[in-house]
């Protein structure tokens, strides 16, 4: 098994944990969705140990890295990861959650992967406290966007037309037909932003 790096898990994982400890439930289970190379997952699960972590994601290499950072953490709060294509909810192998968190994701991914995100948050969060919680580059209606934004995003839909950033109003709309509302917006460093949803 071969651990990834990601060099932005550094710069931002203090950041996105200070917003989640005001966001998370005390204690339950937090699915994330998309984990990457697990170092987030790690962090959290350390910095949360009342919460169990349940780490996914739909790459094999991924989960390899995943699973390699879990055979040197010590505690017993992180679940083995686990394949999961949030483009296709009614397949999750998790089927309760009390928080759900994905960084990075809604970008870089085609729509589908975000349909599916809200699609399968309305089917397994367990209460209307419990939270989707989405960190990333957002394009907000009456916020300017940063130049680098717009660069990534430019550069994002050169590598794949499916990808780019993605309108924070259209995130609401999609939530909405879900029976959810965004409850919280949280602006972090490099331009990056938190929004937090929860049912009506």
């Amino acid at each position: 098994m071969t651990k990834q790096h990601a060099p932005a898990t550094l710069r931002n994982r203090e950041a996105i944990a200070d917003v989640l400890a005001g966001e998370l439930p005390a204690r339950g289970d937090v699915l994330e969705i998309a984990s990457g190379t697990g170092e987030h997952a790690v962090f959290f699960a350390e910095r949360f140990p009342a919460l169990h972590w349940h780490p996914s994601d739909p790459s094999a290499e991924a989960l390899a890295s995943i699973a390699a950072y879990r055979a040197e953490f010590t505690a017993n709060n992180l679940a083995a990861p686990v394949l999961l294509d949030s483009s296709a909810p009614a397949t999750w192998p998790v089927t309760r959650a009390d928080a759900i968190l994905c960084i990075n994701m809604v970008h870089i991914s085609p729509w589908a992967a975000t349909l599916g995100l809200f699609a399968g948050a309305a089917q397994i969060l367990g209460s209307p406290a419990a939270p989707l919680i989405l960190y990333g580059p957002y394009l907000e209606q009456g916020v300017e966007t940063a130049p680098s934004n717009l660069e990534f995003d430019a550069s994002l839909k050169a590598r794949d037309p499916r990808w780019g950033l993605r309108h924070a109003e259209e995130l609401d709309s999609l939530a909405s037909q879900h029976g959810m509302t965004r409850s919280a917006r949280h602006a972090l460093p490099a331009n990056n932003i938190m929004l937090i949803y929860r049912r009506i």
